[in-house]
């Protein structure tokens, strides 16, 4: 199968290089309509905190890695990017990433289970855009099965697994008392409320929650029995804060570097961390210039990974396993729906019907008449199937998609119950 993939992420690029082709969900829609069909007949974009990510299945075989590129540089106009920001996946090794992708060791933080759903809500945008076709979908299947097993039968999961948690643990490192602090969260969304949860858990004196939404703050603050501070003029309270933990979907900065210079006059310099775990950044960088300010984005992060790293690798090998496992069942599955594996199963499955007939039936016949029945069962059998295999090997000659050849084939398979025990036991989890 002719899959490919292109991917900016951690390991690749600075993060000033990956919020810049960060995809909003109305970017990811665009980008979709103009790939769909013209580069790829189905496909798949992930875009999270860390990584930017378009896999597919070319729609020609002139279609390569570096036209899906352009495709999304001309989405993204991105300066100072470079060739070595990317890396190129094909077949095999396309799917392998993206299992290693939806099983956390992938990851900037190795077992970062929030990736996990983060794969899966790619996959269910696919799907609404009608972007994720028959393979893409099986593929999904596959990779979600790999990361679910990673998380419940390996320990890749343990301790800090979110960007959320791993802030906060950072802050704990700054501040030793946090039941003496207060800590102001800006954005109400998922990362910025698994911040605040995690604050909360971790013994934060007061807690203070923000968000565009009033009613989305509201709703957290209810929860975490915080307080509210209004979006539009929370900045004349900065100063109260010795915490500001920033996680919003904003395209913009929000706090400048003479925000912050102000709110510390007020402080009287006191220290003020600043915990930017937004993409793209929500706080200025240049804040970390100004005297007694802690200034930390995603790649402060590293802190906390290192501590976890050694623990986590020792699960690797355990997770790359399972990734191998579901691998090869993914393409022993892929194999079986090939024309000529097809055909035999097919003829071996009406041979096996037709001879536990004859079993259950021959003694109401004497010898002579057994072997005349076997012969016009048999020849029964080779008319049935004479045009379903003369069809089927047209279809594998003439077919213009592999995609619509695979998927026909396996609907065939389906309908007489070919496929194995073990992927039907798969399909009713599912």
């Amino acid at each position: 199968m002719n899959i490919i993939a292109i991917s900016i992420n951690h390991r690749t690029a600075p993060v000033e290089i990956r919020e810049a082709v960060y995809l909003s969900n109305e970017e990811i829609k665009n980008l979709t309509q103009k790939i769909k069909d013209t580069l790829l007949s189905e496909g798949l974009v992930v875009t999270t905190c860390n990584r930017t990510e378009i896999y597919g299945i070319p729609a020609n075989q002139s279609i390569n890695h570096e036209e899906i590129q352009t495709a999304l540089l001309n989405q993204k106009l991105v300066g100072g990017l470079k060739a070595e920001h990317f890396q190129y996946f094909s077949s095999a090794n396309a799917i392998k990433h993206l299992f290693s992708v939806a099983a956390g060791i992938d990851s900037l933080l190795i077992g970062d289970n929030q990736i996990f759903k983060q794969v899966k809500d790619s996959f269910q945008t696919a799907e609404e855009l009608n972007f994720s076709g028959f393979l893409m979908k099986r593929i999904f299947d596959s990779a979600v099965k790999a990361g679910r097993r990673a998380i419940t039968e390996t320990a890749i999961s343990e301790g800090a697994v979110t960007v959320s948690y791993a802030a906060v643990q950072l802050i704990e490192k700054i501040f030793s008392h946090l039941n003496k602090k207060s800590a102001l969260v800006i954005g109400a969304g998922e990362t910025g409320e698994i911040a605040a949860k995690h604050l909360r858990e971790r013994g934060i004196g007061n807690l203070t929650i923000t968000n565009r939404t009033y009613e989305r703050a509201e709703k957290l603050a209810e929860n975490l029995s915080a307080k509210i501070l209004p979006f539009a003029n929370f900045k004349e309270s900065l100063h109260e804060f010795d915490i500001v933990l920033s996680a919003t979907s904003s395209n913009d900065l929000i706090l400048t570097k003479d925000d912050v210079a102000t709110a510390m006059k007020k402080r009287n310099y006191n220290s003020l961390v600043l915990m930017d775990i937004a993409i793209p950044r929500d706080i200025d960088p240049a804040s970390k210039n100004i005297d007694y300010v802690f200034y930390n984005d995603i790649d402060s992060l590293n802190i906390i990974v290192q501590q976890n790293l050694a623990k986590r690798k020792e699960e690797i090998p355990k997770v790359e396993k399972i990734i191998e496992e579901e691998l090869e069942s993914f393409l022993s599955w892929l194999n079986s729906l090939e024309v000529a594996p097809t055909i035999k199963s097919l003829r071996d499955h009406f041979e096996a019907i037709r001879i536990e007939e004859f079993e259950k039936n021959k003694n109401r016949f004497s010898k002579e008449d057994q072997e005349k029945v076997e012969i016009i069962t048999k020849k029964i059998i080779n008319k049935i199937l004479h045009t379903p295999t003369v069809e089927l090997k047209k279809f594998s000659e003439n077919v213009a998609s592999s995609d619509e050849a695979a998927q026909k084939i396996s609907i065939l398979r389906e309908l007489f119950g070919m496929n194995n025990k073990n992927e039907k036991e798969d399909e009713v989890e599912k």
